[in-house]
């Protein structure tokens, strides 16, 4: 019960503080190209349930049917803006309005596209007994992921065979402990991370 206050009042401050910068990027997406300001991809939430993750579009409109990873900041399917957006992950922003909706959490592991969850072993779906987050360890541990994948010969079977299988072994690391002074302790190494 803390931790939904904790994660309605702190979604709410920042949205709010957010909303001029959020007009002036729907300004800018709008213009550089067509579609819509926001982009919905279903992912997996808490006890499998799939919702809608909210994120400021990026790409060009139907670029998700040529594959569901973004392959490095080189991506063509990126636009001008979008490049931005990413490289300070806020694109991530909306996000804030699935915590609100009571579909996410602030942090907590980062929600999957069901392609990847239905690969999980019985021990890695230990990861749906919680809401996902906006951010969590393994965000922390793989800020620079797309330029990972970019470099790969394979982006897909190295994220399969190599990253997903870490990031979840980082996550159980906050299973342990899912506490407001936790999520306090990660949202300021994310901060930071972001500055950096």
């Amino acid at each position: 019960m803390m931790k939904r206050l904790f994660d309605i009042v702190v979604s709410s401050l920042i949205l709010l503080f957010f909303l001029p910068f959020g007009i002036v990027f729907s300004i800018l997406i709008l213009c550089e190209s067509r579609g819509g300001i926001f982009y919905r991809q279903r992912r997996v939430g808490r006890y499998g349930k799939d919702f809608g993750l909210f994120k400021f579009r990026t790409m060009r409109p139907d670029s998700d049917k040529l594959g569901q990873l973004t392959v490095g900041m080189r991506d063509p399917r990126i636009t001008r803006i979008g490049y931005f957006l990413r490289k300070y992950k806020i694109d991530e922003f909306p996000q804030f309005l699935n915590v609100i909706r009571g579909e996410m959490s602030i942090v907590g592991p980062r929600p999957e596209v069901r392609e990847y969850v239905d690969l999980y072993t019985p021990a890695q779906k230990e990861i749906l007994d919680i809401k996902p987050g906006i951010t969590d360890y393994a965000s922390l541990e793989y800020f620079d992921e797309n330029r990972l994948l970019g470099e790969a010969a394979d982006p897909r079977m190295t994220y399969i065979q190599e990253i997903m299988p870490a990031k979840l072994e980082l996550n159980r690391k906050y299973l342990e402990n899912p506490t407001v002074l936790h999520d306090l302790k990660i949202m300021w190494l994310t901060f930071r991370k972001i500055i950096a």
